[in-house]
């Protein structure tokens, strides 16, 4: 599971995760940030092949500093294991983005670099950015955005048509072209749901009016600890709002937190955990000045 490193000529006791995903992914993008790592540092490297394992990494670390290598479900991993510790708002960690772009984008919004020297260097060289951190009432974390969509089908509900049915699929549909234009295709109206949306206790939304959709953001590091909350209905302007605790109740609903989905449930709050996390990031402008 675990590799110590030669250490390296600085100071800087790491203990480097480097998720499964990652390895297979994109090997000799972890090549390059073990090697930068272990240069700058005294690195013990860890390669977990799941979730227990990870989570037994980070239990065992002691005084060092986590270093993730992975894409953004292993960074929201970390600091869901972190907030379990209730250490998140004692403990900086940094991460090397390593997966498809898609998985990135996360990384990309909280200002880490993508490249993996870049990322390596902000490991070594970079000051702690306290972030805040929103909480659900199961424990659980949002790192940037979280999303209540109204969608029309649940991701992965369409079936995919194989083998006879889609040569059929596909012919059918060449002669459909072949004899007449395809009329072009009117746009769906939005999807709705009915939910009831509280602000610090204050109603923004009740059942009685349809919502399209629902976001609650955190502002970052900017201390005051309140989230951001946008809620959008048919034919009316969006609804905006800010506040510490945000409540959602409806019928059955599912939502996306960060890039992991959720529910379905009837009622949800989330709290906002001013500086609840510590995100090594790039030293402003490169002055020396770190982020506030």
């Amino acid at each position: 599971m675990s590799a110590a490193q030669p250490p390296g000529d600085g100071t800087h006791q790491l203990l480097v995760v480097i998720d499964p995903v990652a390895r297979r992914t994109d090997g000799e993008s972890v090549r390059i940030a073990k090697d930068v790592l272990s240069a700058g540092s005294h690195a013990k490297i860890c390669l977990p092949d799941g979730p227990e394992e990870f989570a037994r990494a980070l239990s065992r670390r002691g005084s060092r500093r986590l270093v993730v290598v992975g894409d953004d479900r292993a960074l929201r991993r970390a600091v869901a294991l972190l907030h379990r510790e209730r250490e998140p708002a004692e403990t900086a960690l940094s991460l090397i983005p390593v997966g498809v772009a898609a998985a990135l984008e996360l990384a990309r919004s909280l200002g880490v670099p993508l490249g993996a020297v870049a990322a390596a260097r902000t490991a070594l060289d970079g000051a702690v950015r306290r972030l805040d951190l929103l909480v659900d009432d199961s424990d659980g974390v949002v790192l940037g955005a979280l999303h209540i969509p109204a969608l029309s089908a649940l991701p992965g509900a369409v079936a995919a048509h194989t083998g006879v049915t889609a040569v059929w699929d596909t012919c059918r549909t060449l002669v459909r072209t072949l004899v007449r234009p395809t009329p072009p295709t009117a746009p769906a109206a939005p999807r709705t749901h009915r939910l009831r949306v509280e602000a610090d206790g204050v109603l923004l939304h009740d059942l009685d009016r349809p919502v399209e959709s629902v976001t609650v953001a955190s502002q970052g590091g900017d201390g005051e600890g309140l989230a951001e909350v946008v809620i959008r209905a048919p034919a009316s302007e969006p609804v905006t709002a800010e506040a510490k605790a945000v409540t959602v109740s409806g019928a059955d609903f599912r939502y996306r937190a960060d890039i992991q989905v959720g529910g379905p449930v009837r009622t949800r709050t989330w709290t906002v955990r001013a500086g609840g996390w510590g995100l090594m990031l790039p030293v402003a402008g490169g002055s020396g000045t770190a982020f506030e």
